[in-house]
Protein backbone atom coordinates (compact mmCIF):
# COMPACT_ATOMS: atom_id res chain seq x y z
CA UNK A 1 0.00 0.00 0.00
CA UNK A 2 1.18 3.43 -0.70
CA UNK A 3 2.11 5.67 2.59
CA UNK A 4 -0.87 7.49 4.17
CA UNK A 5 -1.84 10.62 1.66
CA UNK A 6 -4.50 13.08 1.09
CA UNK A 7 -7.56 11.97 -0.58
CA UNK A 8 -10.08 9.27 0.49
CA UNK A 9 -9.62 7.02 3.04
CA UNK A 10 -11.20 4.25 4.99
CA UNK A 11 -11.43 4.17 8.55
CA UNK A 12 -12.30 2.10 11.75
CA UNK A 13 -11.73 3.62 15.55
CA UNK A 14 -11.67 1.75 18.83
CA UNK A 15 -11.70 3.03 22.11
CA UNK A 16 -10.25 2.39 25.19
CA UNK A 17 -9.27 4.84 28.90
CA UNK A 18 -6.82 5.51 30.75
CA UNK A 19 -5.81 6.81 34.23
CA UNK A 20 -2.82 8.02 35.74
CA UNK A 21 -1.13 10.42 37.75
CA UNK A 22 1.63 13.21 37.13
CA UNK A 23 2.84 16.60 37.15
CA UNK A 24 4.42 19.21 35.32
CA UNK A 25 7.45 21.67 34.91
CA UNK A 26 6.88 24.96 33.73
CA UNK A 27 4.62 27.88 34.80
CA UNK A 28 2.88 27.53 31.65
CA UNK A 29 0.78 24.71 33.61
CA UNK A 30 0.06 26.78 37.15
CA UNK A 31 -1.40 24.19 39.47
CA UNK A 32 -0.57 21.26 37.12
CA UNK A 33 2.62 21.13 38.20
CA UNK A 34 2.23 19.67 41.26
CA UNK A 35 0.85 15.50 41.45
CA UNK A 36 -2.60 15.40 39.97
CA UNK A 37 -4.69 12.28 38.20
CA UNK A 38 -5.74 12.07 34.93
CA UNK A 39 -8.89 10.70 33.08
CA UNK A 40 -8.27 9.95 29.36
CA UNK A 41 -10.92 8.06 26.74
CA UNK A 42 -8.39 7.00 24.52
CA UNK A 43 -9.51 6.81 20.61
CA UNK A 44 -7.53 5.17 17.99
CA UNK A 45 -8.46 5.59 14.36
CA UNK A 46 -6.83 3.30 11.77
CA UNK A 47 -6.78 4.63 8.32
CA UNK A 48 -5.99 3.09 4.58
CA UNK A 49 -6.80 4.06 1.36
CA UNK A 50 -8.61 0.78 0.46
CA UNK A 51 -10.09 -1.96 1.82
CA UNK A 52 -7.82 -5.10 2.50
CA UNK A 53 -9.35 -8.68 0.53
CA UNK A 54 -11.35 -8.99 3.23
CA UNK A 55 -13.34 -5.56 3.13
CA UNK A 56 -11.93 -4.05 6.24
CA UNK A 57 -9.69 -1.27 7.31
CA UNK A 58 -8.36 -3.66 9.83
CA UNK A 59 -9.60 -6.64 12.46
CA UNK A 60 -10.97 -4.22 14.96
CA UNK A 61 -11.10 -6.92 17.41
CA UNK A 62 -7.33 -6.77 17.40
CA UNK A 63 -6.96 -3.41 17.03
CA UNK A 64 -9.48 -3.61 20.36
CA UNK A 65 -7.07 -5.87 22.03
CA UNK A 66 -3.89 -3.89 20.99
CA UNK A 67 -5.12 -0.91 22.20
CA UNK A 68 -6.35 -2.38 25.59
CA UNK A 69 -2.57 -3.57 25.65
CA UNK A 70 -0.96 -0.19 25.18
CA UNK A 71 -3.15 1.31 27.33
CA UNK A 72 -2.85 -1.21 30.35
CA UNK A 73 1.05 -0.67 29.68
CA UNK A 74 0.03 2.70 31.09
CA UNK A 75 -2.84 2.48 33.32
CA UNK A 76 -2.97 3.08 36.84
CA UNK A 77 1.05 4.23 37.02
CA UNK A 78 2.78 8.02 38.03
CA UNK A 79 3.63 8.80 35.25
CA UNK A 80 6.67 10.71 37.01
CA UNK A 81 8.14 7.35 38.32
CA UNK A 82 8.22 5.98 34.59
CA UNK A 83 12.08 5.79 33.73
CA UNK A 84 11.15 5.96 29.89
CA UNK A 85 9.18 9.47 30.86
CA UNK A 86 12.04 10.84 33.45
CA UNK A 87 12.19 14.52 33.03
CA UNK A 88 9.46 15.15 29.90
CA UNK A 89 6.32 16.57 29.97
CA UNK A 90 3.53 13.64 29.77
CA UNK A 91 0.98 16.43 28.16
CA UNK A 92 -2.03 15.13 26.33
CA UNK A 93 -0.55 15.52 23.49
CA UNK A 94 2.55 13.62 24.60
CA UNK A 95 0.64 10.71 25.93
CA UNK A 96 -0.99 10.64 22.35
CA UNK A 97 2.01 10.09 20.47
CA UNK A 98 3.71 7.90 22.70
CA UNK A 99 0.38 5.65 22.17
CA UNK A 100 0.60 6.28 18.54
CA UNK A 101 3.74 5.09 18.11
CA UNK A 102 3.47 2.23 20.48
CA UNK A 103 0.67 1.25 18.26
CA UNK A 104 2.83 1.51 14.87
CA UNK A 105 5.34 -0.53 16.62
CA UNK A 106 2.55 -3.64 16.96
CA UNK A 107 0.95 -2.65 13.69
CA UNK A 108 4.47 -3.67 12.15
CA UNK A 109 5.18 -6.76 14.54
CA UNK A 110 2.06 -8.21 13.15
CA UNK A 111 0.05 -8.25 16.12
CA UNK A 112 -2.90 -6.61 14.09
CA UNK A 113 -2.86 -9.19 11.76
CA UNK A 114 -0.86 -9.31 8.22
CA UNK A 115 -3.89 -6.91 6.97
CA UNK A 116 -3.15 -4.49 8.61
CA UNK A 117 0.53 -3.80 6.87
CA UNK A 118 -1.69 -2.14 4.27
CA UNK A 119 -3.18 0.52 6.86
CA UNK A 120 -1.68 4.28 5.89
CA UNK A 121 -1.86 6.08 9.32
CA UNK A 122 -2.83 6.04 12.68
CA UNK A 123 -4.87 8.56 14.83
CA UNK A 124 -4.95 8.93 18.41
CA UNK A 125 -7.09 10.78 20.42
CA UNK A 126 -6.92 11.43 24.17
CA UNK A 127 -9.64 13.23 25.73
CA UNK A 128 -9.57 15.05 29.00
CA UNK A 129 -12.81 16.10 29.38
CA UNK A 130 -16.00 16.66 27.09
CA UNK A 131 -14.57 19.97 26.04
CA UNK A 132 -11.06 18.84 25.46
CA UNK A 133 -8.72 16.86 23.42
CA UNK A 134 -5.78 15.78 22.09
CA UNK A 135 -4.44 14.03 18.54
CA UNK A 136 -1.41 12.69 17.32
CA UNK A 137 -1.32 11.77 13.69
CA UNK A 138 1.25 9.34 11.97
CA UNK A 139 1.65 7.22 8.70
CA UNK A 140 2.39 3.70 8.91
Amino acid sequence: MPPYREGPLFSITVRDHLMVAHSFSGEVFGPAQRLHGATFLVDATFRRSALDDDNIVVDIGLATQELGAVVGDLNYRNLDDEPAFKGINTSTEFLAKVIADRLAERVHAGALGEGARGLAGIQVTLHESHVAWASYERDL
